[in-house]
């Protein structure tokens, strides 16, 4: 491993060095030594300026370069483009997919993309305007229009020409797409399938009329459900008149799962998915100041509880440290619950109308760590401070607190979700505001109810 790493690293490093002193490339040597994902963290590297970008770009081999191109990121993509003539670009998108080229013509600004979109060709524009219609976070616009969709009435031999002619230009030619003489998508076949078979069988005969579509508003991370749920390859896009429109393929279902997991762990720490640990310091303050004073506000929430007990902590000074083991083990449990639900939520495999019940095993789960991590913890505090009445206080106060951090870990986002707001947004702030105040209530009334006991 350590050698694997050594050479990738000495790769960068000499590919870095090749473009700083502007020595020539030999891009065919390159995409064989180098994958395209490598080429792009060196173009990516802090020593690569606009106009080294430029030169490498100005390669004369544009189907390397498109590769290198698809692989990079948004930002770097944007560079890029932005170094090149209006002509080396269209070269280069010549050899991309159309869902590929979308993504970055809708990044442009208008007039650049009005520009490009009329060098291209007449089909070409057409598909592309169609997908930059819609919405990047819809299933319209994680498709592609570059698939195989043959008529039914099909003989295999004439399936086999036509897929032979269309394939170089298409993503995916594993499957195939059935239409009838309407347009209208009626079912897909597998390409293995179609080898198999007798040369005069018709297409309709061999196909799986049980296909899977999904409609072009559909959002992607639902579409990205439908995905998995079926464990598809291609999904289908289809309008109202069931005519198909494009197809949503699995890398890009990948790369949206990347983005939502992201997003959504970026979410419950209160930070803008949008945000990097190396942007400006003023972009950082204005998209997380803003969940610091609502978590402020929550904290003096949890602080106005204990001030309502301040005379009995006053009477028994362990109460202050004993306390907050209280609130922060319910932190803990709800948040491994929060974390559960939000994935579940996620997955689509949980909804607040139809699960709702399983808050009662919540419950039952709760009490039953509550017991257990608070046994241990009171049987601790008892050679603490000599007190088996503070320790029967912890164990009540922690199955209490548990059982609470349980449910509102459950029911929080799923509320949330239900109301259309992002669960993982803002749910550990209502989880700590529960967690905190209820364990702070819950030790310290039980404290003043056994305070004779206590002092």
């Amino acid at each position: 491993m350590a050698s694997e790493e050594q050479k990738q690293l000495e790769q960068h490093e000499a590919l870095l060095e090749r473009i700083k002193s502007r020595e020539p490339i030999n891009t065919e040597w390159l995409d064989e030594i180098m994958h395209s994902a490598d080429i792009v963290a060196v173009l990516d590297d802090d020593a690569i300026n606009d106009e080294d970008l430029k030169w490498f770009f100005n390669q004369d081999d544009k189907e390397f370069l498109a590769d290198v191109l698809e692989d990079a990121d948004d930002a770097l993509q944007a560079r890029v483009v932005h170094q090149l003539a209006y002509s080396d670009i269209i070269r280069i998108f010549s050899f991309m997919p159309n869902d590929e080229i979308a993504d970055i013509l809708g990044d442009l600004p208008i007039d650049s993309r009005k520009r490009l979109l009329k060098m291209m060709k007449a089909s070409d524009s057409r598909e592309l305007q169609v997908l930059l219609g819609y919405e990047d976070n819809t299933a319209g616009g994680l498709m592609t229009t570059e698939y195989i969709a043959l008529y039914q009435d099909l003989t295999v031999v004439q399936a086999l020409m036509k897929i032979r002619e269309i394939a170089p230009k298409t993503e995916v030619i594993e499957t195939i797409f059935v239409l009838n003489r309407k347009r209208q998508l009626v079912g897909w076949a597998d390409l293995r399938d179609i080898l198999s078979e007798d040369p005069a069988t018709l297409l309709e005969d061999i196909m799986d009329p049980n296909v899977v579509t999904v409609d072009p508003l559909l959002d992607q991370e639902e579409t990205a459900q439908v995905v998995r749920k079926y464990d598809l390859t291609a999904l289908a896009v289809v309008n109202r008149r069931k005519s198909l429109l494009g197809i949503v393929t699995a890398d890009d279902i990948m790369d949206v799962m990347v983005e939502e997991q992201t997003e959504d762990i970026l979410h419950m720490g209160g930070v803008s998915g949008e945000e990097e640990i190396g942007g400006e310091i003023g972009t950082s303050i204005k998209r997380r100041l803003p969940w610091l004073c609502v978590n402020l506000i929550t904290a003096f929430i949890a602080a106005s509880a204990i001030a309502i007990f301040d005379s009995v902590i006053a009477q028994v000074a362990a109460l202050a440290s004993v306390m907050t083991i209280v609130s922060g083990m319910g932190g803990n449990a709800g948040s491994q619950t929060l974390s559960v639900a939000i994935r579940g939520i996620t997955l689509g495999e949980i909804n607040l109308k139809d699960d709702w019940p399983l808050v009662f095993k919540e419950i039952a789960l709760g009490a039953l760590n509550g017991a257990a991590i608070g046994l241990i913890t009171g049987i601790i505090i008892y050679f603490r401070y000599h007190n088996i009445y503070l320790g029967m206080v912890v164990v009540m106060a922690m199955v209490g607190n548990l059982v609470i951090a349980g449910v509102s870990g459950y029911l929080i986002p799923l509320v949330l979700e239900k109301i259309g707001q992002d669960p993982a947004l803002s749910s550990s702030i209502f989880l700590t505001t529960m967690t905190d105040t209820c364990g702070f209530f819950i030790f310290l009334g039980l404290a003043k109810l056994f305070l004779p006991l206590l002092v």
